[in-house]
């Protein structure tokens, strides 16, 4: 097998036909045949092999012939980051433009009462490697902070706390005011461990009462996507994030007619619900 083959589960992922490790699972159980023998776990291909995923024929991209999509997505508190829901909660991926043959890979999460900025993108390497503690993205936090903070509480923060999942710190933390007992802060992590930021304030014996995302990287969250709503980046956006992943540009691709009607639908149909008005009275 010459250098250019890769593993059999990343190259049936980047042919949308699920994550990593659901097509893992799925050569697992002998769902997949490359070259007419039944693939096993471990089996590395080019794009010339011939593989077929439930007896149907999968068309095999280079990683540079892959579309590279960014949308950013306001996310509301009350949403989940999961694709389906077993209570039938609606997740943050019931908001999404639909795709052809491909899948929203989210760049991260977000926990059920945190709102503000989440990437997707159809990019799974572009994800891995935004997503992975070595590249040492930067995620900038708004928070709300009940009770009196002091200085000494701030440098603690700063200079690093024993979590029970290790040590975390901020490293950077800035006043932004309030009125009475609550003070917002802007904050600034370099992982995505769970519930994170929470965690370190309340390790001060400090409570956060509201919690938003507002930049990942160098993508701030602005007013082109009010809650509920997503947009998709720019060249430039996606060229940004690229550069902070260590990955190559890759143009982004236009969107087709057929697609710009649907997502035109999928954002017209998925717009947040109003209040409903209350009935005028009768005269």
């Amino acid at each position: 097998m010459s250098n250019t083959s890769e593993k059999l589960q990343k190259v049936l992922a980047r042919a949308g036909l699920g994550s990593r490790r659901e097509m893992e699972t799925a050569i697992a159980a002998g769902r997949v045949q490359v070259n007419g023998q039944v693939a096993t776990l471990g089996d590395r291909i080019e794009t010339r092999d011939k593989v077929l995923f439930d007896s149907r024929p999968v068309t095999l991209r280079a990683a540079e012939e892959v579309p590279r999509r960014v949308i950013m997505y306001n996310k509301p508190e009350g949403e989940l980051c999961t694709r389906k829901d077993p209570e039938g909660r609606r997740t943050v991926f019931d908001r999404l433009p639909r795709l052809k043959g491909e899948r929203w890979i989210a760049i991260g999460r977000l926990d059920i009462n945190t709102s503000g900025l989440l990437l997707f993108t159809t990019d799974g390497e572009l994800a891995n490697r935004l997503m992975h503690p070595s590249t040492q993205v930067e995620r900038e936090y708004a928070v709300r902070v009940m009770g009196e903070v002091t200085k000494e509480q701030v440098v603690a923060m700063v200079e690093g706390v024993m979590l029970d999942d290790g040590p975390a710190r901020f490293t950077d933390v800035q006043e932004f005011g309030g009125e009475g007992i609550n003070t917002w802060f802007h904050v600034v992590i370099m992982e995505g461990r769970n519930r994170e930021v929470r965690r370190l304030w309340e390790s001060q014996g400090l409570t956060v009462s509201r919690l938003k995302r507002v930049r990942y990287g160098n993508i701030f969250l602005d007013k082109r996507a009010k809650a509920g709503e997503w947009v998709e980046l720019t060249q430039e956006e996606v060229d940004d994030l690229a550069e902070l992943a260590e990955l190559p540009t890759r143009k982004v691709p236009e969107l087709t007619p057929d697609e710009k009607n649907r997502w035109s639908r999928d954002k017209h149909k998925r717009k947040p619900v109003q209040a409903m008005r209350k009935p005028k009275p009768r005269r």
